[in-house]
């Protein structure tokens, strides 16, 4: 897919180019290239082709169509899609009858005029960060094959990437959204908490789980956010104005230089040298694997009870660890976040802008089992989401941006990410402070065969 989002609407809209021409185009791509990559799972053909019939049909005949017209799109595999048994990664739940209907966020983008194409793959049940899939394979990183795509939205942040895809949904309870989308180089948002609906979307855990787009442009993905949320944004006017600081303490340890450079440099272009401490960390931390852990594993141990070995093992393991957490030790774990959440939230009467690294460095090579934090050696899987696990404990709206490649120089060439985050429901900043980061060329890195950061 070689032009963006918007660019496909207008070409359909304005009818120099059908929709059905960009399907066909879409899945002929896939077929020939996802077998690369294993970021596709599903293919939607009969109902992408007779939508984007019925759309040009309409176009046509001079009737209204969306701003996302045309624009095709694939989904996480845990967003219930109307005709087909949702899966969440496993086959654990092929049994189950198919969704009657699209998931809530879906059925907006629809409703913009978007066309989903395809299922995309993910760490089973969302319970990882690597989309080391024992049922669909692993999904590999468009940037470097022998390297994971993070996860647990790999699928989807590979498929936008690799440019088979303009846009694509994931979910985010850790970092699921964010820590792909800086392995892959593109552009993640996790919105505020409970701003979007989660009907129709397979839970992991429910205290935490938000839905969110993937997209090669923040153009692109603040048109389809604001798709998903059914209004447009409040522009910002002097977005030089906003006050910005980088988190300091936990998020300077342990992370590639390259990336404390990039984040450097946007202080600088905001004239800000200001750098606040969160306390308690890594606490928090472990407050959100605890939690999630305990959700997760109760939510599925009647199933675990009837069929464990349905599960992938490693799956499996964690989810009845966590069914056997002591409820007082996971009551604790509550109070805490509460605490931390406050905490984090007074930070913004001091600044609307906080920035911090997405991952420790870029992707790690598949055959890559460990990386060094605090100076010993631990699982990679585990720690990719170290910096954006505590933050989300406290709801807030987070902005995973892709350096530019000239920011990767010593990591060859793979991609790097930071975390922008502001105040719930501030949405309009991340974007404001995203498409100026890209315009100066300070965020933004191309997809493959595909659009170049957005330059105005």
């Amino acid at each position: 897919m070689s032009l963006t989002a918007v660019a496909i609407a207008n070409t359909v809209r304005f009818g120099l180019r059908t929709a059905r021409d960009v399907v066909e185009t879409t899945l002929e791509a896939i077929g020939t290239r996802n077998q690369t990559y294993h970021c596709v799972t599903r293919l939607l053909t009969e109902r992408a082709l007779h939508m984007a019939d019925t759309l040009d049909a309409r176009i046509a005949n001079g009737d209204p169509v969306g701003v996302l017209a045309g624009v095709p799109f694939g989904v996480k595999d845990l967003f219930d899609m109307e005709g087909l048994v949702t899966t969440a990664g496993s086959v654990v739940l092929n049994g189950n009858p198919p969704a009657t209907q699209d998931a809530a966020v879906v059925q907006r983008l629809v409703a913009a005029g978007a066309i989903p194409v395809a299922t995309l793959n993910m760490d089973e049940f969302a319970y990882g960060f690597s989309t080391e899939n024992a049922h669909y394979g692993t999904t590999r990183n468009p940037r470097n094959t022998d390297c994971l795509a993070g996860g647990s939205s790999g699928g989807s942040a590979a498929s936008v990437a690799a440019g088979l895809l303009p846009f694509a949904l994931g979910s985010d309870t850790n970092g699921s959204i964010r820590v792909p989308a800086s392995l892959c180089g593109v552009w993640g948002l996790r919105p505020t908490q409970g701003l979007l609906p989660l009907d129709g979307v397979y839970p992991f855990v429910a205290s935490l789980d938000t839905v969110g787009p993937f997209a090669g442009t923040v153009t692109d993905l603040q048109r389809v956010f604001e798709a998903m949320n059914g209004h447009a944004l409040e522009e910002i006017e002097d977005v030089r104005s906003l006050r910005i600081a980088r988190l300091g303490g936990w998020f300077l340890q342990d992370v590639d230089p390259a990336i404390l450079d990039g984040i450097d440099r946007i202080l600088a272009f905001f004239g800000s040298h200001k750098e606040v401490d969160l306390a308690e960390v890594a606490r928090a931390r472990a407050s959100a694997f605890l939690i999630s852990a305990a959700e997760g594993g109760n939510l599925h141990l009647p199933r675990l009870r009837k069929t464990p070995m349905d599960y992938d093992p490693a799956t499996r393991d964690r989810l009845i660890a966590g069914a056997m957490l002591p409820s007082a030790a996971v009551v604790q774990a509550h109070r805490f976040r509460n605490w931390f959440r406050t905490g984090l939230h007074e930070l913004f009467e001091q600044v609307d802008v906080l920035l911090a690294p997405a991952t420790p460095g870029p992707a790690p090579r598949i055959d890559q089992a460990t990386l060094s934090v605090g100076g010993k050696t631990v699982s990679a899987r585990a720690n990719l989401g170290l910096f954006t696990q505590p933050l989300s404990l406290g709801g807030m709206p987070v902005l995973s941006a892709p350096l530019p490649p000239a920011a990767s120089a010593s990591t060859s060439g793979m991609p790097l990410g930071i975390q922008i985050i502001a105040a719930p429901g501030k949405e309009n900043v991340l974007f404001a402070i995203g498409k100026a980061l890209s315009h100066a060329g300070l965020a933004g890195y191309p997809v493959l065969g595909g659009p170049v950061p957005d330059k105005g």
